[in-house]
């Protein structure tokens, strides 16, 4: 990648030699390459920000402590603690659910190009839930739920969007 991007910098470089203007722009391109591109400085994560780290926070393996503590037939936790942590009876969280999952694809599991699964609906709707319900920092719920902070923040914006959409008239005043 390293030598692909020299190339072409020095292709751009013998091309714009007729133009002043053009050649030492290029010409600071082609100083300035070494200081930005060198391999200690370049991030070798993925992602479409350059520098920007990807944390592999397991996804599936949230959903799947999040449904084997609370939506399991012999869940960790009880009914009472359910209610407790999510201000609302289980039966009703998975009504919700499957509405929110009908109205908006966002909220249905879709997996990746290697058929690993993302983010089920059951961890984005917990996030938004307990945002709402103990107004918890967007952060506070990646450890639990391995979500990150943009996701959560949309999870929220869409959860609450929907939720008036589809209850708004029957529910709300």
């Amino acid at each position: 990648m390293f030598n692909n991007i020299r190339m072409f910098i020095r292709m751009i470089h013998e091309e714009v030699e007729d133009d002043e203007e053009d050649e030492a722009i290029a010409t600071t391109l082609v100083e300035q390459y070494p200081q930005h591109m060198d391999h200690n400085s370049f991030s070798h994560h993925g992602g479409s920000v350059l520098n920007h780290r990807i944390i592999n926070r397991s996804r599936a393996e949230g959903h799947e402590r999040l449904y084997r503590d609370y939506f399991a037939d012999s869940p960790t936790y009880p009914s009472q603690l359910f209610y407790r942590r999510f201000h609302k009876h289980r039966s009703l969280f998975l009504r919700i659910q499957g509405a929110i999952k009908t109205h908006d694809q966002y909220f249905v599991q879709r997996f990746d190009a290697v058929g690993v699964p993302r983010l089920s609906s059951l961890q984005k709707m917990t996030v938004a839930l307990r945002m709402l319900a103990y107004g918890s920092p967007v952060d506070a719920v990646d450890e639990y739920v391995r979500i990150d902070e943009s996701t959560t923040i949309e999870s929220l914006k869409r959860f609450t969007k929907i939720v008036v959409e589809v209850f708004g008239e029957q529910y709300l005043r």
